[in-house]
């Protein structure tokens, strides 16, 4: 149970000072409750500096995905109205 009263639910952190280390926390975001209880035992230094580097490729390569996607859909796009002009 947090200091409000609700029961505390499992969250992940992914700072640079905690990444992937699970906690305890208030239920409601953004409530004034600043419960907080640690799961996990602290990470070795060399994992924190592994993975943060891990996820920031992951989010680069997410975007790399999402302008692949959009110009793929620009140029079907393209081609359907030069397509229609010229038929």
């Amino acid at each position: 149970m947090c200091f409000c009263g609700r029961e505390a639910v499992v969250r992940t952190s992914w700072t640079s000072a905690n990444p992937g280390r699970r906690f305890l926390s208030c239920p409601q975001k953004g409530s004034r409750c600043r419960f907080l209880g640690w799961i996990d035992p602290p990470m070795c230094a060399r994992s924190m500096l592994i993975i943060p580097g891990l996820l920031r490729n992951i989010n680069n390569v997410n975007y790399q995905v999402a302008r692949l996607k959009m110009c793929l859909f620009a140029s079907w796009l393209l081609f359907v109205v030069v397509w229609v002009l010229f038929i």
